[in-house]
């Protein structure tokens, strides 16, 4: 029996679309932040990470700096089909000249606007590295060979991965609302004020007992419609900290981290780019399956993070 509503079933998050007044300046902070060129085209240049995706960021020369949206593969054609016939101003299935190829679906969030992508047939490409999973010696418990040592080389973090973005919508319950009607979004998360009503939702793709990430896409409510942030993620603690010493001898300024997040538990490293959008990088962040419960909590500084620096009065603006 088919389903009375049926879900667009998203697959994982793909890559991220911003426009830049200064390019080279963005291009600039975006190679020392761990990308490497998948394409470049002059005005529009496509950076990839070093796993299988063809790309993860797209950054675009424009008049004014703009989040772009973010772009998620889709599990059929199907799912495009749908997705062109059901949501606010979408477009027809079109076919990408970006790397990787494939169809796409491009539509705008009901409540304010701002472009989210679907994607589908992507050709993946090969993982351009293999980085070591260390070996570590506690107190009682040593790992590590006789001899063998750790040695590090100074540079910026490698990207492995784009994790999840996030942002603020001006009425979170017709935001819920949408995309748990029209997606296969599931809260992991959720996140109350003193009344009792919810303002922030961490959404996990429901993808049955497959294990995925704690959190792709959130958002919290504001004033304002922006984008909050985007988050990649890296090897581990040891090169995410190489990483935050390398934009920290750059002169880039420091949004918050580094530091052990709460929900979602991963460790934290905020970054403000030369156009004043934040960029994360993360490690260690939880997975979930169709067996975990949702969780409500209130909000408060203390549910953010365990340790780490105090929150910036700016992080949640």
């Amino acid at each position: 029996m088919a389903e009375q509503n049926p879900k667009i079933k998203l697959v994982r998050i793909a890559h991220v679309y911003y426009t830049h007044a200064d390019l080279a300046k963005a291009r600039e902070f975006l190679f020392d932040f761990g990308f490497t060129v998948a394409d470049d085209r002059g005005d529009t240049v496509y950076f990839k990470g070093y796993g299988t995706e063809p790309f993860v960021y797209c950054a675009k020369k424009g008049e004014a700096n703009e989040f772009g949206g973010a772009a998620f593969v889709v599990e059929s054609m199907a799912d495009l089909e749908l997705a062109s016939k059901t949501l606010p101003q979408a477009t027809g299935i079109e076919d990408s000249d970006a790397p990787g190829g494939g169809k796409r679906v491009t539509f705008r969030d009901p409540v304010d606007g701002f472009p989210f992508h679907l994607v589908h047939g992507q050709t993946a490409v090969t993982k351009s590295a293999h980085l070591p999973e260390l070996e570590y010696n506690y107190p009682e418990a040593k790992h590590r060979a006789v001899n063998k040592k750790q040695r590090f080389k100074q540079g910026p973090a490698p990207v492995h991965k784009l994790g999840h973005f996030g942002c603020c919508v001006t009425d979170f319950s017709k935001a819920f609302e949408f995309y748990t009607k029209h997606f296969n979004f599931k809260p992991s998360d959720i996140i109350h004020d003193p009344t009792g009503k919810d303002i922030t939702v961490f959404f996990h793709l429901d993808r049955g007992m497959e294990q995925v990430d704690h959190h792709t896409f959130f958002f919290f409510e504001g004033p304002k419609y922006h984008v909050h942030h985007s988050s990649f993620e890296v090897h581990d603690f040891d090169i995410q900290s190489l990483g935050h010493q390398w934009l920290r001898d750059k002169d880039y300024d420091l949004v918050w981290g580094v530091g052990r997040h709460v929900l979602g538990s991963q460790i934290f490293d905020y970054w403000w780019d030369r156009s004043g959008f934040v960029m994360e990088h993360y490690v260690d962040g939880d997975l979930v399956d169709e067996t975990t419960p949702i969780s409500r909590s209130a909000a408060g500084p203390d549910s953010l993070h365990v340790w780490g620096p105090p929150l910036p009065d700016t992080f949640l603006q």
